[in-house]
């Protein structure tokens, strides 16, 4: 079956009581058991769920995966994946890495014994230049956050295949629909649900989908035991989101790419950050490993942060807030929100200045959007 169909029924188990059409809800924290030694093969909710465990049957299907685990929060999603790693192990991690992402690593996990060497994960050579013998792992965020950096795939699935090294692929900015690193040989994938599989703005969680079932079931382990598993009420929204997933990524997409051709064109704008312009330094890769560009974009202005603060603040259709991927566009000023904890030399190397501005693009109409940052820009 194809995406969108597998988005729609995979993990709906028919309800064979009351022929629901839809996965139902099941709140409760424990189940009954038929005597002392057997069960219906759920106990207790932070252990399995029945709702839970449809959305991990979907997502693994739509990322080509062996396992899925969902979790409380993207965030929790990715300390189950580095829960993989032991003390003493090295990770390479890009340098534009995500705020929340650089935070855990930097000032956290360092601080349990892990080691890690952030680089310019579009130069190959650095990532190879990079590995230690102690390198037991390579995260890879592309599209990066917020730079729309492209990471050539495959090349560093290469890399880490020298050194037995685990790839784990923070998929997030496509969704499974447009991006399934799994097929390029990585070996986990993982999401912040809240963000495109959602779409909503509704709810928080995260998956970690596994290239082998080993490897799920050592995740799932991990967050069991650390009780890290969402909530059956939220698995059921993230479940109602992903089935429009294809549609609304469809049609973000397509008004992003008229955003950015709009600012590219723009006066006041010295650079915009979007796989799908032609300009783009990884425009050609992207259309090799990507089935299409994605609607989150980014853009210098001239003029620095007062201009950067007007836009923000001066939108009407664009609220300024954290997150993105949800039907409603937002936009944001990554020094003071997603990328506060980096210092200002890690922003400076990574590309991110106070004169960058990012984007989330909803489903409102390009043509309203565009006239709402033509304003904003301009100062009207």
């Amino acid at each position: 079956m194809k995406f969108s169909t597998r988005a729609v029924h995979t993990g709906v188990h028919k309800d064979e009581q009351y022929n629901s059409v839809i996965t139902p809800i099941y709140p409760t924290s424990t189940f009954f058991w038929n005597d002392l030694e057997t069960n219906s093969g759920y106990d207790y909710t932070r252990s399995g769920n029945p709702t839970r465990d449809a959305l991990n049957e979907n997502l693994a299907s739509l990322e080509g995966g062996a396992a899925c685990v969902t979790t409380s929060t993207g965030m929790s999603a990715v300390y189950c994946a580095m829960a993989l790693f032991s003390p003493g192990d090295h990770i390479v991690v890009p340098a534009d890495v995500y705020g929340g992402t650089f935070r855990l690593f930097d000032r956290y996990l360092s601080e349990k014994g892990l080691s890690f060497t952030f680089v310019d994960m579009t130069d190959l050579d650095a990532v190879r230049g990079a590995i230690t013998p102690q390198t037991k792992g390579i995260w890879i965020e592309t599209p990066s956050n917020p730079m729309m950096k492209v990471i050539d795939l495959s090349g560093v699935v290469e890399i880490a295949k020298t050194q037995n090294a685990l790839t784990i692929c923070d998929n997030t900015f496509l969704s499974p629909y447009l991006q399934r690193p799994i097929e390029f040989g990585v070996d986990v994938v993982m999401h912040s649900t809240t963000k495109y599989i959602n779409g909503h703005s509704d709810v928080v969680g995260g998956a970690v989908i596994s290239a082998k079932v080993e490897t799920g079931e050592r995740i799932a382990w991990i967050c069991n035991a650390l009780g890290l598993a969402c909530s059956p009420f939220d698995a059921w929204l993230v479940l109602r989101g992903v089935k429009t997933l294809g549609c609304r990524m469809d049609a973000q997409q397509s008004a992003a790419m008229k955003i950015a051709q709009f600012l590219t064109d723009h006066s006041m704008v010295e650079t915009v950050y979007y796989p799908g312009l032609e300009s783009h330094p990884q425009h050609d890769l992207a259309k090799r490993q990507q089935d299409g560009f994605g609607a989150m974009l980014s853009f210098d202005v001239k003029d620095g942060r007062p201009v950067a603060e007007r836009v923000c603040m001066q939108s009407k259709l664009f609220d300024v807030a954290e997150s993105l991927g949800g039907i409603e566009s937002l936009i944001s000023f990554p020094v003071t929100m997603s990328h506060a904890s980096m210092s200002e030399e890690g922003r400076a190397a990574a590309g991110i200045t106070d004169k960058t501005v990012r984007v989330s693009v909803g489903l409102e109409d390009a043509d309203d959007l565009i006239a709402d940052l033509k304003q904003a820009l301009e100062g009207a």
